[in-house]
């Protein structure tokens, strides 16, 4: 029997557990799917942690790569032997195999690994929306990118040099400032040692940024207000170190008429079409070896919980996967 990674309720790593799972044939528009490589992201922590609501009990995981074992009636979207893989929809994707809807599904194009798509779907789409639709980074712009070791920030990083951006990013160690650099920041402060806000705008010539991006929520967030230039874009895409503390909406207008976004990449990629043009976009700047995607730390599935106690600690940089 195959197995999987469930929970039963919310709270820490230890509420992971691994368990034998029923798996039958596909239904109508469904497929199938024996993973080889699942995705470890900060939205898998969570949801396991109770930050995000999630109907219970629930399976974990949110991205995936494997090959179709079956498809259900009217699926034509996909085929049995298909490479493909997957980021988000319902949670599930910590299992040996699985049946979900063949719409989110897309095929992996020849030279992109089980690997790599399992490391870079969700954080590499996310890096798509944010850098390509939410604000369409031009060439010549300064931005602010959090967090830039982390899997996010070390894909989004090489994406906007490639675009031709100057790229301020922040970290919390020099080790990550130095991979930081080495993936395309062209400068990365250690905020355990500088106050970024001083030093953004040092660098601007007191000018700020026309975006800042933000997964780190409460720390950072009115910070980040303060990086901004008069009229700027404040996009807010994650919450790793708690959720953003309510606040007057006013403090908008007072900080210089600025904008605020809290984006997904399900509302993205709802649609059929914008998923597989998202992807497309993914895969074809992977493939042009402007993007490389580092798997830098690998667990059994089974050590899942480990995985996650890790991701949490700061413990990992770039881009981690499990393997069934």
């Amino acid at each position: 029997m195959p197995k999987a990674i469930r929970i039963q309720q919310q709270g820490g790593p230890e509420v992971l557990k691994w368990e034998d799972v029923q798996v039958g044939d596909p239904g109508p528009g469904e497929a199938r799917v024996r993973h080889k490589a699942c995705g470890l992201n900060f939205l898998d922590v969570y949801q396991r942690s109770g930050l995000y609501k999630i109907a219970l009990p629930s399976g974990m995981g949110n991205e995936a790569a494997g090959v179709v074992e079956a498809v259900g009636a009217g699926v034509t979207q996909v085929k049995t032997g298909d490479r493909v893989a997957y980021a988000g929809g319902a949670p599930g994707a910590y299992s040996e195999v699985r049946t979900m809807p063949a719409d989110r599904l897309v095929v992996l194009p020849e030279g992109i690994s089980f690997e790599t798509a399992a490391a870079m779907m969700l954080k590499g789409m996310t890096a798509q929306y944010l850098l390509r639709r939410t604000h369409r980074v031009q060439s010549g712009e300064t931005i602010v990118f959090h967090a830039t070791a982390g899997g996010v920030g070390l894909i989004a990083c090489q994406w906007l040099k490639a675009l031709g951006a100057t790229v301020i990013g922040t970290a919390g160690s020099e080790e990550k400032c130095a991979l930081a650099k080495a993936h395309g920041a062209d400068h990365c402060i250690n905020y355990r040692k500088e106050n970024f806000v001083e030093r953004v705008k040092a660098l601007t010539g007191g000018k700020g940024v026309p975006v800042v991006y933000d997964s780190v929520g409460k720390d950072t967030f009115t910070g980040s207000l303060d990086c901004l230039q008069p009229r700027g874009l404040m996009v807010s895409f994650g919450n790793s170190s708690g959720a953003v503390p309510p606040f007057e909406v006013v403090v908008l207008s007072q900080k210089g008429s600025l904008y605020l976004t809290r984006p997904t990449l399900v509302t993205h990629t709802s649609k059929r079409e914008d998923l597989v043009a998202t992807a497309k976009d993914l895969f074809d700047v992977v493939l042009s070896g402007k993007v490389k995607i580092e798997v830098n730390h690998r667990y059994a599935l089974k050590d899942a919980a480990q995985a996650q106690r890790d991701l949490e600690a700061r413990k990992t940089t770039g881009s981690t996967i499990l393997i069934p």
